[in-house]
């Protein structure tokens, strides 16, 4: 059966009683959100092979409709660093064309994986195979980046890790050392601003704003200082406008991928992985948005809008969209109260376009090197690798083969091999929780006497196809006349099980053995009565094991006395 399609955009409920302080509120923080981004969004770009508009229309185009469509009352949407390694890869294998049509693709499966309500699936991909692979883009982000950090001539760089430590160690000495100290110094700018601003002598006596120059991102600072640096003294290091010409101060014409069957299913692979890296990414950011703001998003709703924006930003020249942690964050901390502050950080772009678009292409390319290596940094969760040792094997292993995977192969099979990594580990623990215990005269005095001919067992856990070999212990060690099984304690029952369960039967009545389950609750007792299992027992179904007990004895001659 199809769902009942429930499409209703957080944006509704948040304007419930709005007013002028709130939207001032959402205004600052849509502006202070618009600068953080504007860099970003052209160092996402350009990392993953496209032009820096290409990170700015998204901005605008996907960061508008997520927060106009999504199911969180303040997360951001655009261009994330997750998508450099895939976006990259695409580009090089397939060229733009076909990378618009995977993000298209992506797009109208994020938006049916809302539909068909499965948000709540993607919270179960383990934290292991998340962690692993985050890292490993971080340090792709961050190696990719070397090639302008130290300013290399290097026509074209490859999309493979191997490809790319040959080719930086081949061409080291084509090093740019003006390149390395802008880049350099737009490091240092980007790490401590925040912390040294206020602690700076000159500021606040010279400056009347000078409190307030803190708050301002220390990606912004790093822009605007090597910008001015290297059109002043004319530094010979390559620019967004040596590089790619500039940025066009409008929006681009509306483009519609090709979509043949012949080019979709080069492209469906390509397409599943941003559509599910782009929901873990979506989906996460909310969790923590959430967490900041004390509220509860819609995960259904979020998937649909991204869907929509992931579908709607390649058609104008976009890359694909996912929620922002680092943006959202900075939005919550803005003072942000609804989608409104989204919307107003998508226009602010969009006005930066249309006015200064012509000053971006000073902008030293250097800088946005330095920018994502920063990002690639907090990206990753490096203290993860320094706890390994107080977790279990299989997690250690499924965290660092998928952190190898991502940088060596790529995030596909690190994901595929993740997921059916945590399947397996997660089988093993279950059958491992899966287990049996026999009772005794001790708990049930009716069986003095009796162990050989009575058997009584306790069975816990679920019984899956991963745990069958319970029963068929069971069926090699069957008691002389009656065989009791307590179900209480068995929480799930598969086909599987149920069909092992129908064997027991069989080798029972085979082996003229009476066989007694107790117990059977809920989902047990569903698949018990689907399968027919009730109607084969009959009347050997009993509520408990005191009263299974009680008719195995009653069936059983009592024990001669000796002498």
């Amino acid at each position: 059966m199809v769902p009942a399609v429930s499409f209703r955009p957080r944006l509704i409920s948040s304007l419930a009683g709005y007013d002028r302080a709130r939207f001032t509120q959402d205004l600052g923080a849509g502006l202070t959100v618009a600068v953080v981004a504007l860099p970003l969004a052209m160092a996402f770009a350009i990392a993953s092979g496209l032009k820096p508009e290409a990170g700015l229309f998204t901005a605008i185009i996907a960061g508008f409709i997520i927060s106009a469509l999504g199911g969180s009352r303040v997360q951001i949407g655009g261009p994330a660093g997750a998508f450099i390694v895939i976006v990259y890869g695409i580009v090089q294998q397939y060229g733009v064309a076909n990378l618009i049509l995977a993000t298209t693709l992506s797009g109208l499966i994020l938006l049916a994986m809302g539909v068909f309500r499965l948000g709540t699936l993607i919270r179960f991909i383990p934290v292991a195979v998340i962690i692993g692979f985050t890292n490993g883009i971080a340090v792709l982000i961050a190696l990719s980046q070397i090639k302008d950090f130290l300013g290399l001539t290097i026509p074209k760089m490859p999309g493979e890790f191997f490809g790319i430590l040959h080719a930086l160690g081949t061409h080291l000495n084509t090093l740019n050392p003006w390149a390395l100290g802008v880049a350099l110094g737009s490091l240092v700018i980007v790490v401590g601003w925040q912390r040294w601003a206020k602690k700076v002598p000159v500021i606040g006596p010279i400056l009347p704003f000078g409190d307030k120059l803190s708050s301002v991102p220390g990606s912004i600072v790093a822009l605007i200082l090597a910008t001015a640096a290297v059109a002043v003294f004319h530094l010979p290091v390559e620019t967004i406008g040596s590089r790619f010409g500039g940025v066009p101060a409008s929006l681009p014409a509306l483009t519609v991928p090709d979509l043949s069957w012949d080019s979709a299913r080069h492209m469906l692979m390509p397409a599943v992985t941003l559509a599910l890296l782009g929901a873990i990414e979506s989906l996460l950011c909310a969790r923590v948005a959430d967490g900041m703001v004390g509220d509860r998003h819609d995960p259904n709703q979020e998937l649909m809008a991204q869907g929509i924006a992931n579908i709607a930003s390649p058609l104008f020249g976009g890359m694909p969209a996912t929620g922002t942690i680092a943006r959202t964050v900075t939005n919550v901390k803005s003072g942000a109260t609804s989608p409104v502050a989204g919307m107003v950080h998508a226009l602010t772009l969009l006005v930066v376009i249309l006015v200064a678009a012509p000053l971006a292409s000073s902008i030293p390319l250097a800088t946005l090197a330095a920018i994502l290596m920063f990002v690639a940094w907090n990206m990753g969760e490096w203290r993860e690798f320094t706890r390994l040792g107080s977790y279990r094997m299989p997690y250690r292993v499924t965290l660092v083969a998928v952190f190898l995977l991502t940088v060596v192969i790529d995030l596909t099979a690190a994901v595929e091999f993740g997921i059916f990594a945590a399947c397996i580990t997660f089988i093993y623990r279950i059958s491992s929780l899966t287990r049996s215990e026999r009772m005794t005269a001790d708990d049930y005095p009716a069986l003095a006497g009796r162990e050989a001919d009575i058997q009584v067992w306790r069975l816990y856990g679920a019984l899956f196809f991963g745990a069958v070999k319970l029963i068929e212990q069971l069926e090699d060690h069957l008691p002389a006349r009656t065989l009791v099984l307590d179900m209480k304690n068995v929480i799930y029952v598969d086909s599987t099980g149920a069909e092992e369960l129908e064997n027991l039967v069989h080798a029972c009545h085979k082996a003229g053995v009476r066989l007694i389950l107790c117990g059977l609750m809920n989902q047990p007792l569903d698949i018990a009565r689907r399968t027919g299992l009730l109607g084969a027992l009959k009347e050997e179904l009993q509520p408990d094991v005191a009263a299974g007990v009680a008719a195995a004895a009653g069936s059983e001659p009592a024990p001669q006395a000796a002498g």
